[in-house]
Formats: C-alpha cells, sequence, structure tokens
C-alpha cells in the first residue's frame, strides 16, 4: 500500500490559469510530506482547492469569524471511530484552500518563486490536516522543523530563514 494520499486539485478560480503547474507543484508537495511526516496516510485523501481571494474570504469569514482573505486554510475531517471494514470508504483526511491573489502577493513581496511558496502552503495544510498545529512556541517549532525538512527534500530553501524572531 502507497504512503501516499489521494489528492484531487481542484480549481474554482480562473485567476489559477496563469500558474499551469500548480497542480503538479501541489501534488508533489503533498507527496513529500507524505514520505516524512509521522501519519499513516496511504489509505487517505484529501482534496485542495485553488480558490481566489474572495473564495477563501467567504470560508475564513464562515468557519472562523476573521473577515479577511488568508493565503491557507485547512479543514480536517472527523475520523471515524471504530474498526473499518472493506467496503469502507477511503478514509477522508480532509480539504485544503489556497488563494491565488494573497499567495501571489506574499511571494513577490518575500521574493520567493511562487511555486516554491505554493509548494510551502500545500505542505503547510497538509500538516495541519494530519494534526500539526503552531497554537504555542514548542508546537509551532515542531511544525515549522518538520516544513523545512519537507521542503528541503523539495530544493526548497528554508521559508523562514529571514523572519524576524
Amino acid at each position: 500500500m502507497s504512503s501516499i494520499p489521494a489528492t484531487e486539485v481542484l480549481v474554482t478560480a480562473a485567476c489559477w490559469q496563469t500558474e499551469p503547474d500548480a497542480e503538479t507543484v501541489i501534488h508533489r508537495a503533498i507527496e513529500a510530506a507524505a514520505g516524512i511526516a509521522d501519519a499513516d496516510v496511504g489509505d487517505a485523501e484529501l482534496a485542495i482547492m485553488l480558490t481566489d481571494d474572495a473564495g477563501i474570504r467567504t470560508l475564513n469569514n464562515n468557519w472562523r469569524n476573521i473577515d479577511k482573505p488568508t493565503n491557507v486554510l485547512s479543514f480536517p475531517a472527523l475520523q471515524p471511530t471504530g474498526d473499518s471494514g472493506d467496503d469502507d470508504a477511503p478514509r477522508m483526511l480532509g480539504d485544503i484552500a489556497i488563494a491565488y491573489e494573497t499567495t501571489r502577493r506574499e511571494a513577490d513581496e518575500e521574493g520567493k518563486p511562487f511555486d516554491h511558496h505554493l509548494s510551502h502552503l500545500a505542505v503547510h495544510g497538509f500538516l495541519h490536516l494530519i494534526g500539526y498545529d503552531h497554537e504555542n512556541d514548542d508546537d509551532a517549532e515542531d511544525m515549522e522543523g518538520l516544513e523545512r525538512e519537507i521542503l528541503g527534500l523539495l530544493g526548497i530553501p528554508d521559508p523562514y530563514a529571514d523572519r524576524n524572531d
């Protein structure tokens, strides 16, 4: 059994047409994250929606009561309890939404290639789906360390290197 979850990328905003490799970039990032992250995700599925700032703003407002766009949102699925049977559907990890305009603006402002930033957001969202968070300093340090390791495998520089701590 593969340790890579089935990943469906749904493009819901026309602005993503300017990034024809986005789906490939995302699949590569999820594959790398699944290969390193300590989680059983081989029988699982996830969906990644490539949306625009308006779409993610609506999600952010509806689910987090924050009325503004953001770069990425993750929605972990509730996991079933009890034993699974042979006829059960694949386990759903959850959904990730990534907004084009915010992702593009951040990449440009930080002087990063768009595909590097998109990879980082996909990895970040995936780690949230499998239980990582950054609610406190220790958890943030663990999650960021894992992001650095995964992105390093993809040849992407440390996204936190220039951050002022």
